[in-house]
C-alpha cells in the first residue's frame, strides 16, 4: 500500500495516527499542496476531487476519504480495533470522529482558506480567525459531549485509543496552528497528553514526516 499525502494535512495526518496505533508502515508518497501538486493531471488520475489522502492498494484499488481509508485499515490491519464490537459504542465513535470530520475540518481546510483570501479578499489573520472559531465551537461541543458521557478516559472511548482519537490529535495541532483558544477544553487536552505519550504516535506527528517544512 501507498499513502499519498500532505506533512501537515489534517486527514493524512489522522491516518498516519491510525497506522500508528495499529504498528503499520507503509509507503507514503508526499502530494506538495503548497505547490499544486493536488490540482495536477498526475494526482487527479489518482483522486478527481484532488483532495488527500489518497491510499492506493497493491492490487491497484484507489481509496480516498480519509474515513473510508480508517475503517478499511481497521478491518485489514493487525493490531487493536479502531472500532469498538458493540453498536451502540461504535455509533459514539463514530459520532465523535464526525463532529471533526463533518463539522470542523472542512470549515478551515486549505482550499476554504484559499477561497476566503484570494477570491473573497480577507486577508490571512481573518481566514485564521475563522478557522479558529469553527474549531473552539466544534471543540467546545466535544468537550460538552464527554462531560454528558461521564467520560473517564485517558482516551475518547475510555481506556485504548479509537477512531475518534485519531481526529481528535490533527484537530489539536491545527487549533495551535490557527490561533484557537483550547485552554478551557480541559478532557480534550488531557486525551491529548496520553496520545502523544505513546511512543508510536510520533511516527505520525506532522514535523516527523520527510516533507515537513521547517519554519
Amino acid at each position: 500500500m501507498k499513502l499519498h499525502g500532505y506533512w501537515r494535512s489534517g486527514t493524512s495526518f489522522r491516518v498516519r495516527v491510525a497506522l500508528a496505533l495499529k504498528g503499520a508502515t507503509i509507503e507514503q508518497v508526499p502530494v506538495n499542496l503548497l505547490e499544486g501538486e493536488h490540482r495536477q493531471a498526475v494526482y487527479k488520475d489518482l483522486n478527481p476531487q484532488g483532495l488527500v489522502p489518497t491510499l492506493a492498494l497493491d492490487d491497484g484499488t484507489l481509496l480516498s476519504q480519509s474515513p473510508a481509508i480508517l475503517e478499511y485499515l481497521d478491518e485489514v490491519l493487525p493490531g487493536p480495533k479502531l472500532l469498538p464490537d458493540d453498536p451502540v459504542s461504535r455509533a459514539k465513535a463514530r459520532q465523535l470522529a464526525a463532529v471533526i470530520g463533518c463539522d470542523v475540518h472542512p470549515l478551515q481546510n486549505l482550499r476554504v482558506l484559499k477561497r476566503l483570501q484570494n477570491e473573497l479578499g480577507h486577508d490571512k489573520d481573518t481566514a485564521f480567525a475563522w478557522a479558529a472559531h469553527w474549531i473552539e465551537e466544534g471543540l467546545g461541543a466535544l468537550e460538552t459531549t464527554l462531560s454528558q458521557d461521564a467520560w473517564e478516559g485517558p482516551f475518547l472511548m475510555g481506556p485504548a485509543p479509537s477512531l475518534p482519537d485519531c481526529y481528535l490529535l490533527p484537530q489539536i495541532y491545527a487549533g495551535r496552528r490557527f490561533g484557537a483558544e483550547l485552554h478551557g477544553f480541559e478532557r480534550l487536552l488531557e486525551v491529548e497528553r496520553h496520545l502523544l505519550a505513546l511512543p508510536s504516535i510520533q511516527s505520525a506527528l506532522p514535523e516527523n514526516q520527510p516533507d515537513a517544512i521547517q519554519a
